[in-house]
């Protein structure tokens, strides 16, 4: 069972950073109360977009499902990966939630792939929707948790770290517009599974979690800056705030495998005389109380 924390009852009535998820364990939702993104067995409910191809065109077979596992390959690529960057997009929008998953880096890197990309990866948060990217768009408009895995030993490079694609964020009260900032988890051997989960509540704090630790905490992301190129200009609107978005996958040329991906709701009926009310949330949603 997934490990629940007080922090989803008072994220929005507290500005301290919560502790160590363990620590905090009580009552919560139980395994039917997460959503399955990816059920295992196929990539129904995903929809992928690689640059230079329209969207829904999985070239190559880059994404797909072998092993109950949910696989990055470039087995299909011709040893030349050319900047085809790629995402898997989950198919509908979300904006307050908590997001789990596992990831493990597995196989190598085409030869042509961006150094920066070695045993690196990540997850996108309030992405523009893919039906607006434009074919030759390398990164859609969002919010990265950036995977990295450890590329020699006694070299730190930190995992879930926060990278910005067409956007900043506000930290420690103030905008940040750096394109990555590091988090404090530890440096995780390739080839290790790691536990990753990332609470969301709309525009404001985004907490990135390894396994079990919370290892970096944000809010306030807004469309801006660059580290993006191909988009349309009328999506690109600086400053825009973000409070919701498309959930992406993504395939950068180096091989991984994701699993147990799935997504507790963090927006609902918060009225405690409906049979739809559930402690955990944090937003309010009436339409779905129901008598």
């Amino acid at each position: 069972m997934i490990r629940w924390t007080l922090a989803f009852a008072t994220a929005l009535a507290v500005a301290s950073p919560p502790q160590d998820l363990a620590a905090q364990a009580t009552d919560g939702p139980t395994d039917s109360d997460w959503t399955v993104l990816f059920d295992g067995t196929s990539l129904n409910g995903w929809i992928p977009k690689i640059r230079t191809f329209e969207v829904g065109e999985n070239f190559a077979n880059t994404f797909r499902v072998e092993d109950g596992l949910l696989k990055v390959r470039y087995d299909g690529y011709d040893d030349s990966f050319e900047e085809r960057f790629g995402h898997l997009f989950y198919a509908s929008p979300f904006s307050y939630y908590r997001l789990s998953m596992d990831y493990r880096f597995s196989g190598d890197w085409l030869p042509d792939t961006p150094g920066w990309a070695y045993l690196n990866s990540g997850v996108m948060l309030h992405s523009q929707d893919p039906a607006t990217m434009m074919t030759d768009q390398d990164f859609p408009i969002s919010v990265e948790v950036q995977f990295l895995g450890e590329l020699e030993a006694g070299s730190a490079r930190p995992t879930a770290n926060m990278c910005s694609p067409g956007t900043h964020i506000v930290l420690n009260g103030e905008l940040d517009t750096r394109h990555c900032i590091n988090s404090t988890s530890p440096t995780i051997p390739r080839e290790r599974w790691v536990h990753i989960e990332i609470e969301v509540l709309g525009n404001g704090a985004i907490r990135h979690f390894v396994d079990g630790v919370l290892v970096i905490e944000y809010s306030g992301s807004q469309v801006g800056g660059g580290v993006v190129k191909g988009f349309d200009p009328a999506v690109k609107v600086d400053g825009t705030p973000l409070s919701g978005g498309w959930i992406a996958l993504q395939a950068e040329g180096q091989e991984l495998d994701f699993r147990n991906v799935r997504l507790l709701h963090l927006q609902g009926c918060m009225d405690r005389s409906s049979p739809a009310y559930r402690s955990w949330y944090v937003a309010s949603d009436p339409g779905s109380c129901r008598d």
